[in-house]
Parts: structure tokens; C-alpha cells; sequence
């Protein structure tokens, strides 16, 4: 096996499946996010309803996951119940390497089972197995070790599966990874939900082999060294991402309290620093990755009336999870933090919408918009332990507020008003950063309104440095160069934190590894030809730029680069749909 090329085909509603060889798609769109949009346009049918069977499940995977390091993602791509357009995760583990080993370089899920059902992918062979015992287990955690019992090949498997808040259809539910990663922006679970698809078991053996075995040395070494001998991926292994909340929280750039405020010293005590010293358990990698950017806490409690007898609870802490679950609910105390985010990932929820969530529930309580009977918790900025049994109301569905909340804050906004505060862009909710208009517009005009679309956040950050703004033309510019060159990255599939590794030239020596004869100005090219395929995409499901709404709220409160103007926005975002849609 060498390039990708088999397409793995499952029918739930039939219970068959059957592979098809797509060696020309691959060849065209390398793997990833620039395959899985073929198979999208090709296999979900127009206006199709994101909980119902039509809506196809699509993973896919690059050529160089499993051959180089850092190439370590698998893409999916569905149509999103949240947003009720393009659906697009990215997760680590060990998803890319076994979808690979198992000889396939996408799957492709469809239908919808009468019974809970999970799916064991052995290679050739594709099982169908009774998940009505699994049905409602609290824990996703729980799923993860019985079925790592049932299935056969330990080490060489991904599991993936998902919570009570996938089962109740809330539409940012998420899919859970060992190693603690997730499919988790988008509504992936919900989806999963809709299909009666409680996990996916996926487990392999065949080997990978690459053309040129000399340059797969020189180059498979250079990246190694890059990665762990260079300052580029040290501080991913030394603090990991928490330590994104010292530099924003000292430039005024970190939303606290649904963005009502930018800085709070209490933000210290949740820093990348502090959790590193006082709670760093483990740090863990994903396959075939040398850097271990994943940190993990150590939660030690006492048992109630037992002397000297403690739980440990081991939970990952990334900082866009402690930007929602922490800073935007006034949550500064780590373990209070800890337990938030451990409750997110055993109810199986996204932890950025979220957050966000709770914190438009929070202000609208405050401002009498919605009434303490429908949320039936007294939410107070900071208490932890009012914000945790919410989310369990959240992620059970238990009454029709949290019905309505779980389909998001733009849906909540518009039942029940507070539209102004809610933080939701594209129907997304608001990633960490208010650094500048760069990031917003990234959010705005991101195929997948996301912050790692275009990285607007660092490009506010990088101008903040040169002491003045591009025009919003420009701005827009660097936004489509930078967005489109990512389309290249997560269709090997890279790791966006290796993205100053694989730079242009790199990628290019890259693939030659694997038998890919291209240049940088093909790549680029194919790069464009991606994102405006993700918006002709978004199009004809309904998307329309003109009537993407702004939050209020970035305008009142001061970014970095000071008041944000609404002018400066529209322009932007004007000139980027241009470029993206010419």
C-alpha cells in the first residue's frame, strides 16, 4: 500500500458495505479535506436534513499520515446540525494511523439503524455489532473500555464514540478519541445520535510503503529534528496550548465573562504556568507524533469518610476548553476547571459551544431575559459546581430550555432574545480570541467558522507587534492565503501545530516521499480550488455572506487594537467572499 485510494462504503440502514477504488481522487485531492468535499458534493443530497439517514458520515485520511511525523489528523466532513451547513472536524489519537493500516483512505457512513448499533472495522471485514446495552451509559469514558474489551487488535485501533449528549441529539455533541481527542466543533455526535451509531472500532495491520526509501530517511529526519530539536513544537510539549492565557490575558485579548471583559488577574491562576506546576499528570502524543502537546491533570480527591484513601482523575487541558468552561464563565479555580472539563468529556459535548452556551445563558439570566425556572440552576459568573449541573440538564435534553439551547446560542438567541450577546459566528460559537477584527473576520468567513480556518488571532497578534492594522482589502488577503494553504495541510493530513514545520518547500519534499510530483505554485492552486469548493458547497445549502450577523458585542468591548469598527468588518468580509467565490 502506498497512496491512499480505497473507499470504504457502510449502509446502515442495509447493514452491507463495500469499497470502491477512488485512486483518481486521491491522485487529484491528495486525502483529507480535499477528498472528503468530493465525497461530500457526491454523496449528500441537496438540502438533506442533518438528522436524517441521507446525511453521509465522510472520514478521510493523507498520504502522509502514518509515514511522517506530525501527520497525525483524520478529517471528517458532514452536513452540520448546528449550523445546517458544512460540517468539518479535525482528530488526532490514533484515527489516521489505524483508518490507514486497515487499507482505506476514506469511509463513508449512510443510513440510519432501527437499534443501537456499533461498528467494528477490522480490515476487510465490516461487523455490525448490538449496542442496546451501551445505550445510555453516562460515560462515554465508560463506552471507550468496554468495547476496547470486546474488540480484538489492542494498540493497533481507534474507538470513537459518543455520550448522552450525542443521544439527545445536542447539536455541538461530540465524538470522543482515546488519548482524549475529539471530533468535537460541529455537531458531529448528533449526527452519530441521529443514526443510532453509538462508536466506530476501526483496527488494521497492512503496511504502509513509501517509493523512495533514501529520501523518506533524509526527510523523515528533518522533520523529526524540526519538531523536537527547534524551538517551533517546544512549547506544545513544555506547557501545551494553556499557554496561549498569560500572553492574551496581558494584551487584553482573552474573552472573559461572554466577553464583557478581556483580563482578569484570577486568569492566572488557570495559566498554562501554574496548571503545569501544580496539576501536569502526563503529557501524551498521537500516533507517529515525537511531541506529547497533549497535557493531562491529575484530579486528586478524597473519598468522603475515608482517611488516606484518594480518586485520581486524569483530565486533559487544552486552552480552547479552559477559554470556555474557565475565563467565559468566570470559572479561576483549576479544579473547579478540572471537574467542568471532565463532565464535558464523559456527557460527550463540545467544550467550545459549551461554554459559550452557558455563558449566554448566564447573561440572560442576569438580565431577566430567561427565568430561573427554565434554567432550574441559579448560574452565577464562577460557580463551577451550578455550571456542572447544567450541563448534565444540557447534554439530557431535560426540559425545553435546554432543548433549545443545546441547538446552539443563535438558535437560543433567537427564541428567547439576548441576540446581541450571543456569541455566534456562521452559527458557530466564538473560539478564545478577541485580539482584533482579523480574528472575528476569520470567524465570520472560515469554511468552518472556526478559529484554525485562517488563524486570524495570530495575524491581529503579529500586526498588534507593527503598531498598526492592514486595510480590510489587505486584511482579507493574508486571511484567503492563509486559509486556502491550510486546505494543502489538512489534506495530507498535518497537524496545524506542525504548520511552520511543513512549510511550502517541506511539503513539497514530503510528498516526493510517497511517489507525488508537484510544486509550490500547483499546490497553492489546488489549495484555492479546495475552499472554494467547501463555499460552493456552503452555497448550495443555503449559506448567503450577506446575512452573516455580527455579535454586537465585538464592538462594545475593546480589543487590543482598540474599538473594533463595524465598517472595517463588512469590507473585509466583502473582499474575502470575492476571492473565495469568483
Amino acid at each position: 500500500m502506498s497512496l491512499p485510494s480505497q473507499v470504504l462504503h457502510i449502509d446502515l440502514t442495509k447493514r452491507k458495505y463495500w469499497v470502491e477504488d477512488r485512486g483518481e481522487l486521491f491522485q487529484l485531492y491528495l486525502g483529507g479535506t480535499g477528498v472528503a468535499i468530493r465525497l461530500l458534493e457526491e454523496e449528500c443530497p441537496r438540502g438533506a436534513d442533518p438528522l436524517g439517514p441521507e446525511n453521509p458520515i465522510i472520514f478521510a485520511v493523507g498520504p502522509l499520515n502514518g509515514v511522517l511525523p506530525l501527520a497525525s489528523k483524520t478529517v471528517v466532513m458532514f452536513k452540520s446540525p448546528l449550523t445546517g451547513n458544512l460540517g468539518e472536524s479535525h482528530a488526532g489519537g490514533r484515527s489516521a494511523t489505524a483508518i490507514r493500516s486497515a487499507g482505506y483512505g476514506a469511509i463513508v457512513i449512510k443510513g440510519a439503524s432501527e437499534t443501537p448499533i456499533y461498528l467494528a472495522i477490522h480490515e476487510d471485514k465490516v461487523y455490525f455489532r448490538d449496542a442496546r446495552a451501551l445505550w445510555g451509559v453516562s460515560s462515554a469514558i465508560t463506552v471507550g473500555r468496554v468495547i476496547r474489551e470486546l474488540e480484538p487488535s489492542p494498540g493497533l485501533r481507534t474507538i470513537m464514540r459518543i455520550g448522552r449528549a450525542g443521544e439527545n441529539l445536542v447539536r455541538y455533541s461530540a465524538v470522543m478519541l482515546e488519548t482524549y481527542r475529539h471530533f468535537g466543533r460541529l455537531g458531529l455526535g448528533a449526527v452519530f445520535g441521529s443514526k443510532k451509531l453509538k462508536a466506530i472500532v476501526i483496527s488494521g495491520s497492512k503496511i504502509i510503503r513509501v517509493k523512495n526509501r533514501k529520501l523518506f530517511r533524509e526527510v523523515y529526519r528533518e522533520i523529526y529534528e524540526q519538531s523536537i530539536k527547534t524551538p517551533l513544537m517546544k512549547k506544545y510539549y513544555e506547557l501545551g496550548t494553556p499557554i496561549n492565557i498569560s500572553p492574551l490575558n496581558k494584551i487584553k485579548g482573552l474573552p472573559i465573562k461572554n466577553l464583557k471583559e478581556t483580563s482578569s488577574p484570577l486568569a492566572e491562576k488557570i495559566s498554562g504556568e501554574l496548571m503545569a506546576e501544580k496539576y501536569l499528570g502526563r503529557r501524551v502524543a498521537c500516533s507517529h507524533c515525537p511531541v506529547a502537546c497533549i497535557h493531562l491533570a491529575a484530579l486528586r480527591e478524597p473519598y468522603p469518610d475515608e482517611k488516606y484513601f484518594y480518586k485520581t482523575t486524569m483530565i486533559s487541558y487544552d486552552y480552547e476548553p479552559m477559554y470556555a468552561l474557565g475565563c467565559m464563565l468566570g470559572v479561576f479555580e483549576p479544579e473547579g476547571l478540572l471537574k467542568l472539563l471532565d463532565a464535558v468529556e464523559v456527557l460527550g459535548l463540545d467544550a467550545i459551544s459549551t461554554g459559550v452556551a452557558m455563558a449566554w445563558a448566564t447573561e440572560a439570566l442576569e438580565r431577566g431575559i430567561i427565568k430561573k425556572e427554565d434554567v432550574e440552576v441559579e448560574l452565577k459568573w464562577g460557580d463551577y459546581e451550578a455550571y456542572i449541573e447544567a450541563i448534565h440538564k444540557l447534554a439530557n435534553a431535560s426540559n425545553e430550555f435546554y432543548r433549545v439551547l443545546g441547538m446552539g446560542v443563535e438558535k437560543a438567541s433567537e427564541v428567547y432574545g439576548g441576540k446581541e450577546f450571543a456569541l455566534a459566528f456562521g452559527g458557530n460559537e466564538m473560539p478564545g480570541y478577541h485580539t482584533g477584527p482579523l480574528a472575528h473576520i476569520g470567524f465570520l468567513t472560515g469554511a468552518r467558522h472556526s478559529h484554525l480556518d485562517s488563524a486570524g488571532y495570530s495575524l491581529d497578534q503579529e500586526h498588534l507587534k507593527e503598531g498598526k492594522l492592514p486595510d480590510p482589502e489587505k486584511g482579507a488577503e493574508e486571511l484567503f492565503k492563509e486559509e486556502s494553504w491550510r486546505q494543502i495541510l489538512t489534506s495530507l493530513v498535518i497537524c496545524l501545530f506542525a504548520r511552520k514545520i511543513y512549510k511550502e518547500d517541506v511539503t513539497v519534499k514530503a510528498l516526493r516521499v510517497v511517489g507525488i510530483e508537484t510544486n509550490v505554485e500547483e499546490l497553492r492552486k489546488l489549495g484555492i480550488d479546495i475552499l472554494k469548493a467547501k463555499n460552493k458547497f456552503k452555497i448550495r445549502e443555503g449559506f448567503d455572506p450577506s446575512k452573516l450577523r455580527v455579535p454586537k458585542r465585538i464592538f462594545e468591548t475593546i480589543s487590543p487594537h482598540g474599538k473594533i469598527e463595524e465598517g472595517y468588518i463588512k469590507r473585509a468580509v466583502s473582499k474575502f467572499f470575492k476571492l473565495t467565490l469568483d
